[in-house]
């Protein structure tokens, strides 16, 4: 699924994530969505998500 679009995000889903220090290098986090940070409906570059383990990036994937 699109992780660009915030309608296909819901807390508690498991997503890869990508935070700002990783962007250069393209390295993935995997974990479960605990907060929506970005309001607008789409984002071109994924939607920015607060994880459980309180990390923060912006959705890569979304894991079924």
């Amino acid at each position: 699924m699109n992780g660009t679009e915030r309608k296909n995000i819901k807390p508690g889903i498991k997503v890869k994530i990508i935070q700002k220090p990783h962007q250069r290098t393209g390295q993935l986090t995997e974990g479960v969505v605990k907060d929506i940070l970005t309001k607008s409906p789409v984002h071109q570059r994924g939607i920015k998500v607060r994880l459980d383990n309180g990390i923060i990036g912006r959705v890569q994937e979304i894991l079924s």
